[in-house]
């Protein structure tokens, strides 16, 4: 698993530890609806889309979850 599949599996499981969708924890962080879609993942040539450190720190501030917990979210395993 690439660092950017492993990246979008913590967001995947950071949701899903809150009760949500993917989609529901960009509303609930005051984002786009669509932020987390899998869609958007990359650009359209293919490039791989990585989220900003200011929205990763919304995501964390409206959830309440640490770095450090966001960091567990992710696979140590390949």
């Amino acid at each position: 698993m690439s660092n950017h599949d492993k990246f979008w599996y913590a967001i995947e499981m950071m949701a899903a530890s809150n009760h949500m969708t993917c989609s529901g924890l960009a509303r609930f962080s005051g984002l786009n609806a669509t932020t987390f879609n899998k869609s958007k993942r990359f650009t359209a040539d293919g490039k791989e889309r990585w989220l900003s450190a200011g929205t990763i720190e919304k995501v964390l501030s409206a959830t309440g979850i640490s770095i450090r917990q966001f960091a567990s979210y992710f696979p140590t395993e390949d």
